[in-house]
């Protein structure tokens, strides 16, 4: 008899699967930013880019740390039932339409 915690929901249509029968795949995703230093040009050196980079800083002001870190960086781990899986994987940028 399997307990409730080795049980588990499928992100993407929350059937019921099961620890150790093969039922599910976990996926995992981590996205960044753009790690490439920033292209500057003559003129975004001057004026401009003290102005742009004022602009910025104010507008990190009004964000949490967690909010601002959620721009930079993210992890998420899926749980996905074999059906669910098996579309995904063939179009996974999709967003869940067909």
């Amino acid at each position: 008899m399997q307990s409730p915690q080795n049980t588990l929901l499928c992100h993407g249509c929350a059937a019921a699967v099961h620890c150790g029968r093969g039922e599910f795949y976990v996926v995992r995703i981590e996205a960044f930013a753009d790690p490439s230093p920033p292209e500057l040009t003559e003129i975004d050196t001057g004026r401009n880019f003290h102005e742009e980079l004022q602009r910025l800083i104010d507008q990190a002001a009004g964000m949490s740390e967690q909010e601002a870190l959620d721009q930079v960086h993210r992890r998420l781990t899926l749980c996905l039932c074999n059906a669910c899986f098996a579309r995904w994987i063939e179009n996974p940028v999709s967003g869940g339409e067909a």
